[in-house]
């Protein structure tokens, strides 16, 4: 009779179940600051295109809102951008900060 070592299966089931349950308690909001974190310097995204990402096509504003309320320098929130090719808005400075500091990263 041959033995299976079924430890390593195990442990990959097990892993694998931790990260399914560490996105389905992520909120909405974790989400977005997840993807935005994620743009390149030199890229933009609209806000549609985070809310799609994030996993709620329809939550745009919603995506606007958790920028407003982002202080966290990790968190390239200037990228972010509407779809009408606006700036938005922008919570360190207002829109000509945000202008600046896109055109430092060379988004014109």
């Amino acid at each position: 009779m041959t033995y299976v070592n079924t430890v390593p299966i195990v442990k990959r089931a097990a892993k694998n179940y931790k990260q399914f349950m560490q996105k389905q308690n992520k909120s909405f909001s974790d989400s977005v600051r997840d993807v935005v974190r994620k743009i390149p310097r030199g890229k933009t995204m609209t806000y549609k295109a985070v809310a799609e990402k994030a996993g709620n096509p329809k939550a745009a504003r919603a995506v606007a809102r958790v920028m407003a309320a982002n202080f966290d320098p990790e968190i390239p929130c200037h990228r972010v951008v509407r779809t009408d090719g606006g700036l938005g808005g922008y919570n360190r400075g207002g829109v000509e900060a945000k202008k600046k500091i896109l055109a430092s990263e060379k988004i014109t």
